[in-house]
């Protein structure tokens, strides 16, 4: 009788009734996701591949998701300026054909995630410098420059740091989670959409209530325009503007009208405008 009520209960939810985890968990059969055939428990190169490597400074492995797209952002924006030594190459990293996987980008990124980056802007000897992980990326590149994040200790570099830090620990949610199961899954499942479609739309309210006393992430001259602006707007700008999922009347992005006119202002961007479409090189 208890069995037959939590089998009820399980439907009612939205929840597959006919599943029960294993006491340990093996990858026995395909799931059928998007990612399927690539996606396995266990790291490493699956295969030999030596990365291209041009003449610029920078040498930039990435693909134009919205993570690939946070760095394209900051190189563009460092382009616009003129810096010199912030000239780079952008090869693409095909993520559906594997090659994250290959030997020369697990060297420089052990996760095997894009994007990751090399500089080699010491011409004196010194060992080429891998970065991986978006926000380190953007924090080594602005660091570098001295641009687009405050660098000496303070209220400007906290805030500036504090909202790098949340969209690295909220946007899982929003891609990992809303993403994969509205867009990627195999079939659409109730409680997991439910479940990440809440917490993208307080995310979003949590950008939203921020930015109507703001025009920036951190302030509202020009100058408070930062990192932390590109690494939330490649995520939960192009969300707003309706670029991610096609979800945007699902998610009803028009009553977040801040976070919209935030987005909006940033996409008009001359740099932006070249990043979000970046062309990248064939790896050969």
């Amino acid at each position: 009788m208890s069995q037959d009520n939590t089998k009820s209960s399980n439907h009612a939810d939205g929840q597959n009734d006919k599943y029960v985890p294993p006491k340990v968990w093996v990858q026995d059969k395909d799931n059928g996701g998007k990612f399927a055939s690539i996606n396995r428990p266990t790291a490493g190169a699956r295969h030999d591949k030596t990365l291209p490597v041009g003449e610029a400074p920078l040498q930039l492995y990435s693909l134009n998701t919205p993570n690939g797209v946070k760095v394209n952002m900051l190189l563009e924006e460092l382009a616009e300026l003129g810096l010199k030594g912030a000239e780079y190459d952008a090869y693409k990293i095909d993520i559906s054909a594997g090659d994250q996987f290959g030997s020369g980008f697990v060297a420089i990124n052990p996760n095997s995630k894009i994007p990751a980056l090399v500089d080699h802007s010491n011409k004196e000897g010194g060992e080429p410098i891998a970065v991986f992980e978006s926000g380190a990326i953007l924090m080594y590149l602005a660091e570098k420059f001295g641009k687009f994040i405050p660098l000496e200790a303070g209220k400007a570099r906290a805030d500036c740091l504090s909202w790098v830090m949340w969209q690295m620990g909220s946007a899982p949610f929003l891609g990992g989670g809303f993403g994969h199961f509205y867009a990627y899954a195999p079939e659409p499942l109730e409680y997991p959409i439910n479940r990440y479609t809440m917490e993208t739309k307080r995310q979003l309210d949590v950008l939203d209530t921020h930015l109507k006393n703001s025009e920036y992430m951190c302030g509202d001259k020009e100058e408070d325009y930062n990192i932390a602006d590109m690494i939330i707007w490649a995520w939960y700008g192009q969300l707003v503007l309706g670029k991610l999922y096609d979800a945007a009347e699902f998610l009803q992005v028009d009553d977040y009208e801040h976070v919209k006119r935030w987005a909006q202002k940033i996409a008009e961007r001359p740099a932006i405008k070249r990043a979000v479409d970046l062309p990248l090189q064939p790896m050969v």
